[in-house]
């Protein structure tokens, strides 16, 4: 059995190894659970802390999930007290407010994929379906985010009337939609498809355009944009108006 003396210089070890494999390649070569184990070490000044991001890793499936799991879910993991979750917090808020005011300070709608790099983090593992909207201004810069409507594991009630209010009151000149699908297919559902197209008629008359809608899955993403299907509802919006 060893030691002491001989385990804590094996775990000093193990800790500095992981230090000098981030400055040297930041966390391209760490797995997702030794990514939780450095930042616990952050809040842990000795200690061998892989079982703990292990055991982490094992409850809550993910490594976004463990970023934003509430405290008292961390710390009822064993190795996981109140002050290395804090670290865990942190980083998770710094990365959404990092996010955040890059989308603010820069043309935020160039693809889908952008949207969904910017929101994937906080929305793929909700175990309720939330929706989303994004407002921008005439240079599809943020204006602000909102989750306007959360709802069971089998969709949410959105109102286009709703939406559109806050859209107004924003002064906002263009819309992206986004929701989440707990079970983690994206593909979009019938009401998925007829909410989509009542929110592009509902904007196609006040004048607002809507980019996208996009929903999140695990890992993938559905696009609405990509698919044509915003330019069709807009299209057949158009038709409709020359007809009456």
């Amino acid at each position: 059995m060893m030691d002491e003396p001989a385990w804590r210089r094996r775990v000093e070890g193990h800790r500095e190894r992981m230090r000098q494999r981030f400055v040297e390649g930041g966390l391209e070569r760490f797995s997702d659970e030794e990514v939780v184990e450095f930042l616990l070490t952050l809040g842990t000044p000795r200690g061998d802390l892989k079982p703990a991001a292990r055991e982490a890793m094992k409850r809550l499936g993910s490594l976004s999930a463990v970023l934003s799991a509430p405290l008292e879910k961390l710390t009822a993991i064993a190795g996981i007290g109140a002050r290395n979750a804090l670290y865990l917090k942190l980083v998770h808020q710094v990365a959404t407010r990092y996010l955040r005011d890059r989308a603010a300070t820069q043309p935020f709608f160039s693809s889908s994929r952008c949207i969904f790099d910017y929101l994937f983090h906080s929305m793929r593992d909700l175990k309720r379906e939330v929706f989303k909207v994004l407002f921008l201004n005439r240079k599809n810069m943020l204006i602000e985010d909102r989750d306007l409507f959360v709802g069971s594991l089998t969709g949410s009630a959105v109102y286009p009337r709703e939406v559109m209010g806050l859209a107004l009151e924003l002064k906002a000149a263009a819309l992206v939609f986004v929701h989440n699908h707990p079970s983690g297919d994206p593909s979009p559902s019938p009401e998925d498809q007829r909410l989509t197209r009542d929110l592009v008629w509902a904007a196609r008359l006040l004048m607002i355009q809507v980019l996208d809608h996009i929903v999140i899955g695990h890992n993938t993403y559905y696009s609405f944009a990509d698919e044509g299907l915003i330019r069709r509802y807009a299209e057949d919006y158009d038709q409709r108006l020359r007809t009456v």
